[in-house]
């Protein structure tokens, strides 16, 4: 579009694969493939579970169906471009498609970011306060809980796609990975975008570096508990029971702060190490979580073992 011979924005953008490694993307796609499958397929059960087995209906188990609706979401969203690029070579996307794939990517992220704090205060009132956490984390708490995450993550995201539509752009149209990224995209215009990068801080440090702050402080807290109890045993059961969330938040988390560093401060990175973190951040958490908790719980695996017998039967 043009306005006054001065305004412009691009009609689409061209994403971009694996830099340097073009000729491999049909090859390339076989591991895309087979973690978008376990994405998908994981947490399609992970929901099953959850929903057949009347045991498994506690605000520990409520709050894990909302991850596995969020890793949903953000595999479908990167499912159709980054397979659509590797398999047919479309790089080409509208500019408003773009702007619509990165606000839900960006929503999703926040509210997995929001889900993992949830669960982590579940851990730190089960384990502080046993015989309390029925009454605390009622359904009714709980629901409130995961309405407040979804309209937190959509309300100080929204203004994020009107920053970027009030922006002109160069004539440069080249993403740095095969979705849409606000970094990547606000990088692209030849205007002042110091607005852009200020609310993307702000947003970026009170939402998911709160959270992340909070949950350490709740492990703080329930370390201090847990030290106190009496038997190793006792120590060992409670902490037990927060291994699979520590490994979901470090594999979302870790991702998380590498690519947002690297598109603030890493202008001297090479592409390859961007376009990897990238991947690692959306792809890795949602195919890695279903099987984190699939292992370490014993409760899911016990529920998932009955599934597949009454299925034989």
């Amino acid at each position: 579009w043009e306005f006054n011979g001065s305004f412009y924005q691009p009609s689409a953008f061209l994403m971009m694969g694996i830099p340097g490694l073009e000729a491999l993307h049909p090859w390339i796609s076989i591991p895309f493939c087979a973690l978008y499958l376990t994405a998908l397929l994981g947490n399609c059960v992970i929901l099953f579970i959850i929903r057949k087995t009347q045991s498994l209906h506690e605000p520990m188990y409520y709050f894990l169906s909302m991850l596995a609706v969020t890793d949903l979401g953000l595999a479908l969203c990167t499912l159709p471009t980054t397979l659509g690029l590797f398999w047919f070579n479309v790089r080409r996307i509208g500019f408003d498609a773009c702007l619509t794939q990165m606000y839900f990517i960006h929503i999703l992220s926040f509210i997995e970011s929001s889900v993992l704090l949830a669960m982590a205060f579940d851990r730190f009132v089960a384990i502080s306060h046993p015989l309390r956490h029925p009454s605390i984390l009622t359904k009714t708490t709980v629901l409130k809980i995961g309405l407040a995450i979804v309209l937190r993550g959509m309300v100080s995201l929204l203004p994020i796609p009107f920053l970027l539509k009030r922006l002109t752009y160069c004539g440069k149209t080249e993403l740095s990975h095969s979705f849409c990224f606000h970094p990547d995209i606000m990088n692209l215009a030849c205007a002042d975008i110091k607005v852009n990068v200020f609310y993307g801080m702000v947003i970026l440090l009170s939402t998911v570096g709160m959270d992340f702050i909070f949950i350490v402080l709740s492990y703080i807290l329930i370390i201090r508990t847990v030290v106190s109890l009496t038997t190793r045993d006792e120590c060992l059961k409670a902490l037990n029971t927060c291994v699979s969330h520590i490994c979901a938040v470090l594999v979302f988390f870790i991702p998380m702060i590498g690519l947002s560093m690297i598109h603030r401060f890493g202008k001297d990175v090479p592409p390859l190490v961007n376009t990897v973190v990238a991947y690692t951040y959306l792809i890795i958490p949602p195919a890695l979580n279903p099987v984190i908790y699939s292992i370490k719980s014993a409760h899911m695996r016990e529920a998932l073992l009955r599934a597949l017998r009454r299925k034989r039967a």
